[in-house]
C-alpha cells in the first residue's frame, strides 16, 4: 500500500529538518504557514510565516546545543491533514527532555499550511525550555 501524498510531504519535511536543509523546507512550507506551540516557555506561541517558523526550528536546535531530535513513529493522513506521533528528546543545561508529541498538520496544495503541537507532558516541555 502506498503512502498518502500528504504523509509524504510531512515525511520529507522531517528528513529536511534533520539535515537542516532550508531549501527543501522552503519548498514544503507555505509562505503563510502557522505553527502553534502551546505552553508558557520561550518557545511557545503562534509562529506565522516561514521566517518565524524557521526561526522556531533554529531555536530548538540552538537552545539544545544541537541535541533536539523529533523521531516520527507513526503517520496517518487524509486529504487535508497528517497526524504524526513522535518521540522528542533533547539535552540542555543538565536537563533531559523525553516526551511524546502528537503533531497535527494541515496540508494545502502539497505544502504544510498549519501545524499544532500536542505534548504528552506540557509541563516537562515548558520546564525544559525555561
Amino acid at each position: 500500500m502506498s503512502e498518502h501524498p500528504n504523509a509524504s510531504v510531512l515525511r520529507r519535511a522531517y528528513e529536511a529538518f534533520a539535515r537542516q536543509d532550508a531549501a527543501t523546507l522552503g519548498e514544503l512550507f507555505a509562505d503563510d504557514v502557522v505553527w502553534h506551540v502551546p505552553g508558557r516557555s520561550a518557545l511557545s506561541g503562534d509562529f506565522r510565516g516561514q521566517d518565524e517558523v524557521f526561526t522556531y526550528f533554529r531555536n530548538l536546535h540552538e537552545m539544545s546545543g544541537g541535541t533536539f531530535k523529533a523521531e516520527s513513529r507513526d503517520f496517518t493522513a487524509s486529504d487535508r491533514h497528517v497526524v504524526s506521533l513522535e518521540h522528542l528528546t533533547a539535552e540542555r543545561d543538565g536537563k533531559t527532555l523525553d516526551i511524546e508529541l502528537a503533531l497535527v498538520v494541515r496540508v494545502r496544495a502539497g505544502q504544510i499550511a498549519e501545524a499544532r503541537d500536542f505534548f504528552s507532558d506540557p509541563n516537562a516541555w515548558d520546564e525544559f525550555w525555561a
